[in-house]
């Protein structure tokens, strides 16, 4: 049975050494976008359609909203590292990990994983318009069993 080394931290790398060493490469295993601050029932419900897709999710972060793909870079080898960094695009190039997820301790906002959370948070945000809701009718009551006698 192996012991799993602890990960190293941050404040502990050598001089010279390199924090995406000792990473999953967290950051080439996603894309976010920002996209508009919804206001209206109408943009919430561009939301919802996409949390209808799969890998998708919405958060904000400072009260800015953004749509976050869950998809691996098609570049990213076994060993966390880029198969083409010496070529790499220039946002890849603008990264650096003074700010990145290495720690784990990050959290968001919001975060929206599916279209009913959306729905719910878009209900209780909104104002309210009167005689209509974003939620279904309630259905016709189920008429009881006849008793057998």
């Amino acid at each position: 049975m192996s012991i799993a080394t602890p990960k190293k931290s941050r404040n502990d790398l050598e001089p010279g050494e390199v924090l995406c060493d000792h990473c999953t490469a967290k950051c080439c295993r996603y894309f976010a976008l920002p996209i508009d601050t919804p206001t209206k029932a109408r943009d919430f419900d561009f939301i919802r359609w996409y949390l209808l897709h799969e890998s998708a999710s919405v958060f904000t972060e400072d009260d800015s909203w953004y749509i976050l793909v869950h998809t691996k870079c098609r570049h990213l080898q076994d060993n966390h590292l880029c198969g083409i960094y010496e070529t790499r695009p220039q946002i890849c190039r603008e990264y650096t990990t003074d700010n990145c997820e290495y720690e784990d301790d990050w959290v968001y906002d919001r975060y929206f994983e599916t279209p009913e959370q959306v729905e719910e948070y878009a209900e209780a945000v909104l104002p309210k318009r009167r005689g209509k809701s974003i939620r279904s009718k309630q259905p016709p009551r189920i008429p009881p069993l006849p008793v057998l006698a």
